[in-house]
């Protein structure tokens, strides 16, 4: 199903590494600017929390991205980490056999 070889870099790094650190933004001032709590920026850097569709809104707006970018990060991490979690309960089920007519 999923042949990856590495895990999918959380959007909290890409977030840290990619964005804070290059543009010398603190926690503490991107938080205010997307008027949320430090907590919630705090979390989702150190990989506790996933980016929702809000915070994909407010962080496109801010960075000038696309909400897209973001949720696509974290749909992939997220497809990643569930597979590998249920992987077995997924490979039990059998796939139906449709023939094209």
């Amino acid at each position: 199903m999923f042949k990856l070889k590495r895990i999918p870099t959380h959007p909290g790094e890409i977030l840290k590494e990619e964005f804070l650190k290059p543009l010398c933004i603190s926690q503490t001032q991107l938080a205010k600017a997307l008027h949320i709590s430090f907590r919630a920026i705090n979390e989702l850097v150190n990989e506790k929390r996933g980016v929702s569709i809000e915070m994909a809104l407010k962080l496109s707006r801010y960075f000038k991205t696309t909400p897209e970018f973001w949720l696509n990060l974290q749909n992939k991490y997220d497809l990643y980490k569930i597979n590998i979690k249920k992987r077995k309960a997924i490979e039990e089920i059998k796939s139906c056999d449709l023939i094209a007519s």
